[in-house]
């Protein structure tokens, strides 16, 4: 993949028709807006990342005030075309550094959309950007996965995830280690046609996460290892992070 013709909205751009019959139902949504609801303690969340809002509108219908940033204008009509979408304030742009007016009891990023930030260096702007619009008490939670190097063999991976009677989908990647980056296709083959979704990642250790946040004048609260409240342990694959002011 040309790294000159990936933006920070190619993904979602390219996606966001089909996001949700794709990843609708691969979440425990209501666990997630449960604890999300109890973090934002009646004031105001901002979501990083907000994409096609399948977070953000059960948030709101619980009476959290949500507003949300996200670089592919695509992914924000999949949103506006929703009931109660139009009534969720968005900004377009990088989310590592766009400004939103005002601050915030909870801010998050979930669904590994942190690791959309292409270097360590965007991640920690995204970071202290956060911290600037953190009220008192307030939390910066990230969900992400726990990063698994050993499906790489000789640096790439391809993978079937889907195998139909009308169409296949595979994932095709490259891993870097130097960089900590994930360069992948998702190939959709059917009938019709191949499309092709890019996608690159770079990934963080949970460690590193924390330095960032130290970086940031932020300390971990607090880690589970999903949204049911599971301890994190050296076998989890995700982990639910929560970031205070220091």
């Amino acid at each position: 993949m040309d790294d000159r013709t990936y933006h920070p909205s190619t993904y979602g751009d390219r996606i966001a028709g089909i996001y949700d019959e794709l990843y609708g139902a691969m979440s425990d949504v209501g666990s997630m807006v449960s604890m999300l609801a109890g973090f934002a303690r009646g004031g105001r969340a901002l979501e990083l990342g907000i994409g096609t809002g399948r977070v953000a509108l059960p948030l709101a219908a619980k009476g959290v005030r949500v507003s949300g940033v996200d670089s592919s204008q695509a992914m924000v009509s999949q949103l506006r075309a929703k009931p109660g979408g139009d009534a969720i304030e968005v900004s377009i742009g990088d989310f590592s550094e766009t400004p939103v007016a005002g601050t915030c009891s909870l801010v998050f990023v979930v669904f590994n959309t942190l690791f959309c930030l292409p270097s360590q260096e965007a991640q920690i702007r995204c970071f202290k950007n956060v911290a600037a619009h953190l009220a008192p008490g307030g939390v910066f939670l990230v969900e992400a996965f726990v990063p698994n190097l050993t499906r790489f063999a000789l640096g790439q991976s391809t993978q079937t995830t889907h195998v139909g009677t009308d169409r296949v989908r595979l994932d095709v990647s490259r891993h870097d280690p130097v960089a900590q980056t994930i360069t992948s296709q998702q190939v959709h083959i059917s009938e019709s046609g191949v499309k092709l979704y890019p996608l690159q990642l770079r990934y963080a250790w949970p460690s590193e996460l924390d330095l960032m946040a130290q970086l940031a004048g932020l300390r971990l609260r607090h880690r589970v290892g999903g949204w049911q409240r599971e301890p994190f342990t050296a076998e989890s694959g995700h982990h639910v992070s929560m970031y205070e002011k220091l």
